[in-house]
């Protein structure tokens, strides 16, 4: 199986299995370990990670809003400068849990850099 699959396959994993136990940084940990167990280069050692996280959250924050008809979620975008719009809100939080996951991927593919020296 190709590299880049099987890293976003086992970081979208890691993200869904830590984020039960742990709090919201659990994401970032997920993208650290697959980083430094799958070797990526370039420009895919931040996308990958960075996109099977906001994808997770996307989805996730998704289902839960509309669990219960965007209440909570049109609240929050009120109180942020969204104009009430409960999608971008969610498209936000993507974008947020993407780039930590992605800054966590780079930090890790820096580490087996490091160990490996």
């Amino acid at each position: 199986m190709n590299t880049n699959i099987l890293n976003f396959i086992v970081t979208l994993i890691l993200a869904l299995v830590f984020s039960v136990f742990l709090p919201w940084w659990s994401v970032m940990l997920a993208a650290f370990v697959s980083a430094v167990l799958f070797s990526l280069k370039g420009l895919k050692v931040f996308l990958i990670p960075f996109l099977a996280v906001f994808l997770f959250w996307t989805g996730y924050a998704f289902v839960l809003s509309n669990n219960n008809n965007f209440t909570l979620a049109k609240k929050i975008a009120i109180l942020l400068p969204l104009d009430g719009n409960p999608y971008i809100l969610i498209l936000v939080t993507g974008i947020v849990g993407g780039f930590a996951a992605g800054m966590a991927g780079i930090f890790g593919k820096q580490c087996r850099v490091l160990v490996k020296k």
